[in-house]
C-alpha cells in the first residue's frame, strides 16, 4: 500500500470517529440538559409533601401529586397485566410455531400498531372501555396502555427466543420433552433476561402517554377507590398543570415531570442491568 494511499485511510478513519464521538456526545448532551433543566426548574419543589399529599385547591399553593403518582403504578399495572401476556404469548408463536404467511400478518400488524398515533389507540379504547360503560375509569386506561404494550412486547420477545441456539431445543427433545415443554423449560429460560428487559422497556414506553389517559382515565385530584373510577396520572397532571394560570402549579408541573423521568430511568437502568447479568450455569 502506498503511502499516500495509508495517510488517506488513517486520516478518512480519524474524520469518521470524530463526527461519531461528537454525534454521541450530542445525544448524551441533550439527555443531560433535559435531566438538568427538568432537575432546575423542579428540583425546588420536589419534596416530601409532594409525594405524600393530595393536590391542593384551586387558589391555595402547596399539595402534592401523591394520587397521581400511585395512580400512575396502578394504570402500568393494569397494562402490564393485559398486555405483556398477549405480546409474550404471541412472540412465542411466532419464534417457535410461525411458519410463513399468518406470521408475516401478525408481524406486519405489530408494526403498524406500534407506530398507530397514542391519541388514535386513546379513542379506540374510549368507544371500547368507557362508551358502554358511560364514565371513565382505571380499567379503561390499563386498556389503552394495555393495547401500546403488545407491539413492543411481540417483537422483543421474537427477537430473544430466536437468539436462543437451536441446539438447545434439539437436545430437549431428544430426551423426550414435548415441544411445549420444551419452550417452557429451556428455551424461555434461556431467554428470560431479554425478554424481561423488552417487558419493562416497553412499560417505560407507555409510562409517559397522555392522550390516551385524557380519553380513557380522564383525571381525579382525590384518592381513587377501586378500579372502575377515574384516576390521575402523572402525564395528564403535568400536562394539566402546566396550562394552568398559576405559578405554583407550573413548579409543581416541573417536580412532576422529574419524578416521571426519574421513574423512566429507573425501568430503563433496571432493563440494563438485567440485560448484562452473567447467565447463571
Amino acid at each position: 500500500m502506498s503511502g499516500a494511499r495509508l495517510i488517506w485511510r488513517k486520516g478518512l478513519n480519524y474524520v469518521m470517529l470524530s463526527l461519531t464521538g461528537v454525534a454521541a456526545f450530542g445525544v448524551v448532551s441533550v439527555l443531560f440538559l433535559i435531566l438538568g433543566y427538568l432537575i432546575w426548574n423542579g428540583g425546588t419543589s420536589l419534596s416530601w409533601n409532594f409525594l405524600t399529599q393530595l393536590p391542593k385547591p384551586v387558589g391555595e399553593t402547596g399539595g402534592g401529586m401523591a394520587n397521581a403518582i400511585v395512580g400512575s403504578l396502578k394504570l402500568l399495572f393494569l397494562a402490564a397485566v393485559m398486555g405483556l401476556p398477549v405480546g409474550l404469548l404471541t412472540g412465542v408463536y411466532l419464534a417457535e410455531f410461525g411458519g410463513s404467511t399468518f406470521p408475516f400478518i401478525i408481524r406486519y400488524t405489530a408494526d403498524l400498531l406500534y407506530g398507530v398515533p397514542s391519541i388514535v389507540i386513546g379513542i379506540f379504547a374510549y368507544s371500547l372501555a368507557v362508551l358502554p360503560v358511560k364514565h371513565f375509569s382505571a380499567l379503561a386506561g390499563g386498556v389503552a396502555l394495555g393495547i401500546m404494550v403488545i407491539p413492543i412486547t411481540v417483537r422483543s420477545t421474537e427477537e430473544f427466543l430466536r437468539a436462543v441456539p437451536g441446539s438447545l431445543r434439539e437436545g430437549a427433545m431428544a430426551l423426550g420433552a414435548s415441544k411445549w415443554k420444551t419452550i417452557a423449560t429451556v428455551v424461555l429460560p434461556a431467554a428470560s433476561g431479554g425478554i424481561l428487559t423488552g417487558m419493562l422497556l416497553a412499560l417505560a414506553r407507555v409510562a409517559g402517554e397522555t392522550a390516551p389517559l385524557l380519553f380513557t382515565a380522564f383525571s381525579n385530584r382525590f384518592w381513587s377507590q377501586g378500579w372502575g373510577q377515574p384516576i390521575a396520572s402523572l402525564p395528564v397532571m403535568i400536562y394539566t398543570y402546566a396550562i394552568a394560570p398559576y405559578d405554583d402549579w407550573h413548579r409543581q408541573a416541573w417536580a412532576a415531570g422529574l419524578v416521571l423521568l426519574g421513574l423512566v430511568l429507573l425501568s430503563n437502568l433496571g432493563a440494563r442491568l438485567i440485560l448484562a447479568r452473567p447467565k447463571v450455569g
